[in-house]
């Protein structure tokens, strides 16, 4: 499964000698994001829009420091400018809709659920893109749509808004399996790069825009939105989804993929001992199943690759 990558006959040196331990820091980086987020006291688009305000300018001097980059930002054609903005449209709404859902259910509902935006990816992927399903791909949509089914059904019995926010999360993994689909397309013509940068700052001018006409001030929820905001950009984006990137190197696409699947868990495990939320057993058989339907589906992809 995993697979290692020999340069020559040169040792190996620096984050190269240890990335399964890189590995597990992406995971835990990406894993805290459903907590940091509960310890924000701002709206869901206010702390949004600090994350990707943070991340902006932490890679603006790393994007622009590079030759090549601004060389390629000049030629970049409208068309996949315009396709990178709407990309961070789409991105925006995810981190809204996915934040909003963490006020209303449990971190282990909310990540699991998110966690199924390979499915709709695969689903978007064949109505879009004219792209075919085979038998055993349906199989596993089926599984981890039912997985689903089994934690809202879970959730709608637990009183509260818990439903609502299963609803949110499945609308956020929605959203973002366009924003990934929308990347798919854009990235066969731009760098790694030049690509986030866009979508990144597209996302965040929207955020922005979303908190003027929701009338919410940046600066009337105290310390905790900014903070939370610069956690979730160097933790989550930086060391969580780059990593994961970084780590294509060294192991195999699904393996990197399953790895992911570990999110929901260390959230889950977290959020019990810093919230105290003990989830059913129906929910924990429906979040199997949803993860159960993830890996299964990752393996057929990298196999018909």
């Amino acid at each position: 499964m995993m697979q290692k990558t020999i340069v020559g006959k040169q040792p190996v040196k620096g984050l190269q000698k240890h990335p399964l331990a890189m590995l597990v820091i992406g995971i835990l980086g990406i894993a805290m994001s459903s907590i940091f987020v509960k310890f924000s006291k701002a709206p869901a688009a206010v702390t949004a829009a600090y994350r990707m305000l943070w991340a902006v300018a932490l890679m603006t001097p790393v994007v622009w420091g590079k030759g090549s980059v601004r060389r390629e930002f000049g030629q970049l054609e409208k068309k996949t400018l315009l396709l990178s903005v709407v990309s961070g449209l789409f991105l925006a709404a995810h981190f809204v809709l996915w934040f909003e859902s963490l006020d209303h259910t449990s971190v282990a509902s909310s990540t699991t659920i998110v966690c199924t935006e390979v499915i709709w990816v695969a689903l978007g992927f064949c109505l879009f893109l004219k792209g075919r399903l085979s038998g055993r791909a349906i199989l596993a949509i089926g599984v981890t749509i039912g997985g689903s089914v089994l934690i809202a059904w879970s959730d709608s019995g637990s009183g509260g808004s818990h439903l609502y926010g299963d609803l949110l999360a499945l609308a956020a993994a929605m959203v973002e399996a366009v924003y990934t689909l929308i990347g798919t397309v854009v990235r066969k013509k731009t760098s790694t790069a030049v690509y986030t940068y866009v979508v990144y700052g597209a996302c965040a001018v929207c955020l922005l825009l979303t908190c003027m006409v929701q009338g919410l001030d940046l600066f009337a929820y105290g310390i905790s939105a900014p903070v939370v905001g610069l956690l979730l950009a160097v933790f989550s984006t930086i060391m969580g989804h780059s990593i994961f990137s970084w780590c294509l190197k060294f192991f195999s696409p699904s393996f990197v993929s399953a790895s992911k699947l570990c999110e929901p868990v260390v959230a889950a495990i977290a959020a019990l001992f810093l919230f105290s939320e003990i989830p059913a057993p129906v929910q924990i058989g429906g979040s199997l199943l949803i993860m159960g339907g993830v890996f299964y589906y990752s393996r057929l992809e990298e196999k018909k690759s």
